[in-house]
This record gives C-alpha cells, structure tokens and sequence, in this order.
C-alpha cells in the first residue's frame, strides 16, 4: 500500500503479551502489513519504546511518511497526556510521558501522537469497517483476560449518558457475589473446567476438546449463559443494535454463542462476532485519528 502523508497514519495495538504495528489508510482504514513482537525482554521504558520505534519502521517500509501515530492502550492511562498508570500491566511505563519521545523517534509534532483505549479501538475498528457500520448505537465486549467493552452512539464512543456504566466500563460490575470478569473471562473458563476435571488447561485446549468431551462442552455452554444474561440485564437501557464480540474467547464463539443468543432474545438487537479480530483495534486506531483530523470527536 502507498499512501502520501496526509493519507495514512502509523496505528499501535499494545496489548498485554505483544505489540501489533500497522500503516491505516484513511479512505475505508485499509491496513498495511502488520509487523508483530512480543514484549521486550528488557522490562523498561527506553526498551518498550525501542520495540514501537522497530515495529513501526518495519510497517511503514514502501509506505511513504505518514501523518501521525495511534496508539490503542489498555488501561488505567491518561489518554489525553499520553501517560500510562498501569501497575500491573507493563508496569515499567506507569507514570510515563510517551508521546515526546515517540514523537521524536518518529519525527512528528508531539500533537501528531495520540491515546486510546484498546476496547474503544476495537469498536471504532468494527464500526469503520467491520461488523458495526452503519448502526445508530453498537456495543463493543472483549473477551480474553479481562472483560472489555465499549458503547458508541452515532460511531461516536460515549463513556456517560443513558445505559452506559460508569467510564463504560463492565467488568467490575457486581454479577453473581462477584464481579462481572470473574465470570466472562479466560480464568473463569479455565476454573470451571478445572473444577469439573481436575485439570488446568488453555482455552484454547478446551475449546478443541468441546466436541468429544461433555465437561468442555458444558463449560462453553456455561459461559454463554453467563454472557447472555449479563448483557441482556446491562444493555436494556442503552438499547444497542448490535453488540460485536472480540478477544481471543470469541474465536470459540461457535461453542457459547447460540445460549448467549438464546438469553437475549427479549432484546431486538444482532449478537455477532468481530469480522476483524486481531486486526480490530489497528483499524479503530486509525478511525480515530482520522476522525481527530477533520476536527471530529471519537
């Protein structure tokens, strides 16, 4: 893909194992090849930031200059400022100013480096080009480690108002005597099949084993009731078209979709999977920057 420098922007997905790096098109947020790496051994900052240096000339080989940087972040982070206060994610970056030294590293103005978080990224992705165009209200959920989510009105994404939880945040909502993530997440997956098996595996190994064993079976059966039901009883106010699913768990969607589905079918509302999967929030990244440049809010 060749694109000028008021065409394409250099889009970051950081997440909690590895660092995605792309160049995002601004006519339909086509992306460039996607340059990928692990975490840096080197737990520091200077190190971290090395690797974002590395991945993002390797992404913008035959690409031409672009016209900034995004950066889809987990949190806790002042997007705004561009400063990081995660301590047990990646906790070498808490407190640290990011965008002076990315902006030097890349040549740009400090304004041309900017933050979002990652479910935000993820939705924007599918609402720029994937499953979410063209909706007046859509929900975002990431399933994998943790919980995330996202709630946008208009492919705007909203933090308050009707229906939104606090920061639209779910996953430390009360559920069952818990919190919602101690239900939706890999741990919960994993706990439950333990519990039914006595043995500790990835998801991905019970996922694969779901069609010849019962116990595997029931666990996904499980957790898409467990879905159905929180979102049937979160989302009755915001009132969505349509809620994308994204995250690793989503790859096994086949295995707890039909009884999240089967919850919600009080709700007029399209229960679907990510089109884009890993590819998600590097797009949304670049549907925000874009949307920031023509003087739009995201």
């Amino acid at each position: 893909m060749h694109s000028g420098s008021h065409q394409s922007v250099l889009v970051f997905d950081i997440g909690g194992s590895h660092v995605a790096a792309a160049v995002c098109a601004g006519e339909g947020y086509r992306l460039g090849p996607v340059a990928n790496a692990p975490h840096p051994k080197d737990a520091s900052s200077e190190g971290f930031l090395d690797l974002l240096q590395t991945l993002g000339k390797k992404a913008m080989n035959g690409c031409g200059p672009v016209s900034g940087v995004e950066l889809a972040f987990p949190g806790p982070f002042e997007y705004n400022d561009g400063i990081s206060r995660m301590e047990h994610k990646l906790p070498y970056l808490n407190g640290i100013d990011l965008r002076q030294p990315l902006a030097s590293r890349f040549g740009l103005q400090p304004s041309a480096v900017r933050f979002l978080n990652d479910a935000a990224a993820y939705l924007l992705g599918e609402i720029g080009a994937g499953a979410a165009q063209n909706v007046e209200r859509a929900v975002g959920i990431t399933l994998g480690t943790g919980i995330g989510s996202a709630f946008a009105v208009h492919g705007h994404v909203v933090s308050s108002g009707p229906g939104v939880p606090p920061g639209g945040e779910i996953w430390n909502l009360p559920y069952e005597g818990g919190i919602l993530e101690d239900a939706l997440s890999t741990r919960a997956i994993q706990a439950d099949y333990q519990q039914r098996t006595g043995q500790l595996l990835q998801v991905s190994a019970i996922a694969a084993l779901a069609t010849k064993d019962n116990h595997a079976a029931e666990v996904f059966a499980a957790f898409g009731h467990h879905l159905g039901q929180a979102l049937r009883s979160l989302l009755q106010d915001f009132a969505p078209q349509v809620v994308v699913l994204g995250g690793g768990i989503s790859r096994s969607a086949q295995l707890f979709l039909p009884q999240a589905q089967e919850e919600l079918k009080s709700l007029d509302l399209k229960l679907c999977v990510t089109t884009l999967f890993d590819h998600a929030p590097l797009a949304g990244a670049g549907v925000a920057w874009f949307a920031t440049a023509n003087g739009k809010a995201v």
